[in-house]
């Protein structure tokens, strides 16, 4: 458990994917920081899982058939508690070599990325305010180049 403002929860992962003692220390540091900076001390709960989980989760919420690296989940109610972010720790290790950091690297990235959204914020309708706050953070946080940025990156090139 991690401080209040934050709870980051392991799913059981296959040996290759596990996340040592220190790891999940860094990953609860990273989410005690970021509830703090990006929203404001507002509690939220992150669970690591795999691709089958977050295929499943896709599926029954978004009707898409397919793996995604993060799901948010907001509460919908007034409170502190802003909901729940699920990632995949199989997508966050692939992007991450595509990308050439580290899974903890991508993995508070893609948290970022799903906290942006349980604070309200929508890249796909936003004009652009999603982007800039994630980049925003993105330096603050010292984290590697975003999600939407390598979205934007990749349309580009197309």
């Amino acid at each position: 458990m991690s401080e209040p403002g934050s709870t980051l929860l392991f799913r059981e992962l296959p040996p290759h994917l596990k996340f040592s003692n220190e790891e999940k220390r860094t990953l609860r540091a990273f989410a005690r920081t970021a509830a703090a900076c990006v929203i404001n001390r507002r509690a939220f709960t992150c669970v690591i899982s795999d691709d089958k989980e977050l295929r499943q989760l896709n599926q029954a919420f978004l009707g898409h058939d397919y793996a995604t690296d993060v799901l948010s989940f907001p509460n919908g109610e007034a409170g502190d508690d802003l909901g729940e972010i699920i990632i995949s720790a199989e997508r966050a290790e692939m992007q991450a070599a595509e990308f050439g950091h580290d899974r903890l690297d991508e993995i508070q990235i893609l948290m970022l990325h799903g906290l942006l959204h349980l604070s309200g914020m929508d890249h796909e309708q936003d004009r652009g305010e999603m982007a800039r706050a994630e980049n925003k953070w993105r330096e603050e946080l010292g984290l590697p180049v975003t999600l939407i940025s390598r979205t934007q990156d990749r349309k580009s090139v197309v």
